[in-house]
């Protein structure tokens, strides 16, 4: 068990010189921490079944002790997460009032979006999976009406987007960057470069939902700031939720969700929790079947299954807007509007 103790020497010593290295990005930090923490895991598992070897009753006695430390970081891992969420939000979803379609234009998939942390009118035209130039209207009146097309301004990207899982937060573009795994690109709208961008560890080598694989990354954004919805290897297919600073691109805090990706076309996150959107591979009515609370204040049982209101839908993408507590949503082509009935969390 020699190598056991040489590999957590080595690991603290990795951490504390990660630590102090000021001048690193955020973003090789987070990549450290993420890659470590996952180590650690195996780590344990190896000294259980070593130890399972050596003597039954050690075994259980091991096993015990793991059991209670993990219990003791899981709630001191809540604590923090609740304090840095800072969970004053308690709004959640109770049901779709109404929709409307404001137009159809476009490829089948695309998405359409406007600034989730800022008071603008302005729209945001997202067409196909690929592309990198996106159409900006100078509000919802000028996109819906053919004639004002004179007035949209064209914004062409350095780097062409990947999916539909594109998120307009405080005058920034944030999009998955077409031909790499799991870069996140951060684009200033305004003076038209980039800012920033990071790789957002284990993602990107699956996509997020089954009926939508072209995205790989979602990024979504509630009242909380902004999220990476995603899957990663050995979660069985189940998505992954991960809180990114918006400033910094770094990944603050990681969840492993109960929803699964099969049969699922879209999500989006509403006050810390997330709500995913599934289908029938054939098409048909789309609906909200399971919810995870990041708050742990919903139950996941206390949200029946919600239907959209069309009998037909296929959605390529599902956005959450705070102000308006409205979804906009990409259905076949066509972009609608949902209107949300929401209650207090319990």
């Amino acid at each position: 068990m020699d190598y056991v103790q040489e590999f957590r020497e080595f690991s603290k010593k990795m951490m504390s010189r990660v630590e102090g290295f000021g001048v690193l990005k955020a973003e090789l930090k987070n990549d450290v921490d993420h890659l470590l923490t996952r180590v650690e895991r195996a780590q344990r598992d190896i000294d259980y079944f070593e130890s399972a070897k050596e003597s039954p009753t050690t075994c259980v006695e091991i096993d015990e002790d793991l059991v209670v430390q993990q219990l003791i970081e899981q709630e001191e891992s809540k604590q923090k997460v609740k304090l840095m969420l800072n969970a004053s939000c308690s709004d959640m979803l109770a049901g779709i009032k109404s929709l409307k379609i404001v137009k159809k234009a476009g490829d089948i998939h695309g998405s359409w979006l406007k600034d989730a942390g800022k008071i603008s009118p302005k729209i945001y035209f997202f067409t196909g999976i690929k592309n990198k130039t996106v159409v900006e209207f100078a509000n919802i009146r000028a996109f819906t009406e053919s004639g004002e097309k004179q007035l949209a301004r064209r914004i062409n990207l350095p780097f062409p987007w990947q999916g539909t899982g594109h998120a307009i937060y405080q005058g920034f573009l944030f999009y998955h960057k077409y031909g790499s795994v799991n870069e996140i690109i951060k684009f200033d709208i305004q003076k038209r470069n980039v800012t920033n961008k990071m790789r957002l560890s284990a993602a990107g080598e699956t996509p997020v939902y089954a009926l939508s694989p072209f995205t790989k990354i979602d990024l979504a954004v509630d009242e909380l700031g902004m999220w990476a919805i995603h899957v990663e290897p050995g979660t069985a297919k189940k998505l992954v939720l991960t809180k990114l600073n918006h400033e910094t691109l770094a990944a603050e805090y990681t969840w492993d969700t109960s929803c699964k990706s099969e049969n699922a076309e879209a999500a989006f996150m509403m006050c810390g929790a997330l709500y995913v959107v599934y289908n029938s591979p054939s098409g048909g009515t789309s609906r909200i079947e399971c919810t995870y609370d990041t708050l742990d204040i919903i139950s996941p049982y206390e949200v029946p299954g919600i239907h959209f209101p069309r009998r037909q839908t296929s959605h390529s993408m599902v956005h959450y807007y705070p102000r308006e507590k409205q979804l906009f949503a990409w259905d076949n082509g066509s972009q609608v509007l949902y209107k949300l009935l929401t209650k207090q969390k319990s």
